[in-house]
């Protein structure tokens, strides 16, 4: 498989990613509601939303060619955004189940791949 295949796919598997991620703010918002940090004015659900709107758009700038690089350094930005509502998320279920809390905490490192599988798509735009 040549490079700029595989770049692409990379690319549309992100935008996947990011598409998903951004239906489930609006399908089952409550789950985002409470992970979105207090200190933040407006409420969380406008936060929510918001959050989905940025992700269905990442996705549609990381499908198309032409804005796939600007989109995935965006993307790249987005992630490590969002990584204080995993922090509050992770201590928010500290007393939860061990499943829960396995969840959660393993939430935190894997912003770190997905930072950096963003940034390779932005760098082999193809």
């Amino acid at each position: 498989m040549s490079r700029s295949i595989r770049s692409a796919r990379s690319a549309f598997l992100l935008a996947g990613l990011m598409a998903s991620a951004g239906v489930a703010h609006f399908v089952a918002p409550k789950q985002f509601d409470a992970t979105v940090p207090r200190t933040l004015p407006g409420s969380p659900r406008a936060w929510t939303q918001a959050s989905g709107v940025v992700e269905l758009a990442l996705a549609a700038g990381l499908a198309l060619p032409a804005t796939r690089r600007t989109s995935a350094r965006a993307t790249a930005l987005f992630f490590a955004g969002v990584f204080p509502a995993n922090v509050k998320m992770a201590y928010d279920w500290r007393n939860r189940s061990t499943p829960q809390k396995a969840l959660a905490y393993g939430r935190l490192p894997l912003q770190i791949p997905l930072i950096l599988w963003a940034r390779g798509v932005g760098r082999h735009n193809g």
